[in-house]
């Protein structure tokens, strides 16, 4: 939701992450949150199926060019990030266009009813079911391409514990910072596909169209700043992830 808006002058901007959270509670109450809910639990368990078996079958490929350890599994991260994108981005548009429903929880379609809305009325393509694929391809290829990267360089280089507890601790703490890292860098990405999926300024009219020209715009408009919008939500749901 805060990355989505447009701007100190969107009417229906939110003022700071807590005016967000009050905001939501105040007008659609606490079911608010859980808006688009049922896209991502659909997609979880491809998504990570995806991810994990592609990230290990382009590391095997990336066997064959003798590339460092290191840059090896960063390409593997960036080409399973990829992957994963294509098969998650369908369920990201379900998934905006519930959450930017303002009306409350019991009021808006299901996720089926609403996905069935955008495949009548705007198609399985670009401008429709697969709308903002280019700025969901940055999102997934630039965090997994970090995360992968330096989780299992970082792996490596720190020592393994005896200790079960430490040990999970090491893991998790590498784990932590991986995922602070790519969320840091991958949410200009971010910000730009939630501006492309979600509802546009002006009805009828296609303000954010592609991923590098909405960034270039909101940058121009709103600042450098804004293309971190939702870095603190993100990370509290990424890092620990």
């Amino acid at each position: 939701r805060f990355q989505i808006q447009r701007g100190k002058t969107d009417p229906t901007g939110y003022k700071s992450l807590g005016d967000c959270f009050r905001t939501i509670f105040q007008r659609e109450g606490l079911l608010g949150f859980y808006k688009g809910i049922f896209p991502p639990i659909l997609a979880e368990t491809p998504k990570r199926a995806v991810k994990f078996f592609t990230f290990e079958q382009y590391k095997k490929l990336l066997g064959y060019a003798s590339l460092p350890p290191g840059l090896a599994f960063a390409v593997a991260g960036l080409g399973s990030g990829l992957t994963e994108a294509v098969v998650v981005n369908p369920f990201e548009v379900v998934k905006v266009t519930l959450q930017t429903n303002r009306n409350a929880f019991t009021e808006q379609p299901s996720s089926f009813v609403q996905a069935r809305q955008i495949i009548k009325t705007d198609g399985l393509g670009f401008q429709g079911l697969n709308k903002g694929l280019t700025a969901t391809l940055g999102r997934h290829g630039v965090f997994n391409m970090v995360y992968f990267g330096f989780y299992f360089n970082v792996k490596n280089i720190l020592p393994v514990n005896k200790d079960p507890n430490l040990e999970f601790l090491r893991k998790f703490g590498i784990g932590l910072v991986s995922g602070t890292i790519a969320s840091i860098i991958n949410i200009p990405f971010d910000v730009a596909k939630s501006r492309i999926q979600g509802p546009q300024p002006v009805p009828g009219e296609i303000k954010y169209r592609t991923c590098f020209k909405t960034m270039a715009t909101v940058y121009k408009e709103e600042g450098f700043l804004a293309l971190y919008k939702g870095l603190v939500p993100k990370i509290m749901r990424l890092g620990p992830g």
